[in-house]
């Protein structure tokens, strides 16, 4: 079974943040092989259950996760607590990108390995600049611990 290629999982529901957030990707080249996924359960289903069938190996993971921490059925916070304890997803970088400036989302994102915690910006030239500089700086300058 042939596995599809995904650079970026994009975990997000609002609809305006997807659109803003693709826009950003494609200002800087990077908005080609995107999974989008709009719900936490499905995102748990879809790394856990989906992906094992085809293989589960960090050639066929995203080389990057970009997490919304309020999502239906399952937050972001217990997402990436499945994703940083497992060892087939610990290490791919998750950026968490959320409107929540709460000090206790951000120490507990933390706490639970996340590598950036972003908050959105309000405006839409802000946002977009700011997934265009998390985009570059993770899929094109970061150096990946397992060589993708």
């Amino acid at each position: 079974m042939e596995t599809e290629t995904i650079d970026i999982l994009l975990i997000e529901d609002d609809s305006n943040d997807l659109e803003l957030t693709i826009r950003g990707l494609e200002k800087c080249g990077l908005a080609e092989n995107i999974k989008i996924i709009m719900d936490g359960q499905d995102a748990i289903d879809f790394l856990f259950i989906e992906r094992p069938r085809s293989g589960n190996t960090m050639e066929n993971m995203p080389s990057l996760i970009i997490l919304d921490l309020k999502l239906p059925r399952v937050n972001g916070l217990e997402i990436l607590h499945r994703l940083k304890t497992d060892p087939q997803t610990k290490l791919i970088p998750v950026v968490v990108l959320t409107s929540s400036d709460e000090e206790v989302d951000v120490l507990q994102s933390y706490k639970l390995g996340v590598n950036s915690y972003i908050t959105k910006p309000v405006d839409f030239a802000g946002y977009t600049k700011k997934i265009s500089q998390l985009a570059s700086y993770w899929m094109l300058r970061n150096k990946a611990p397992y060589g993708n």
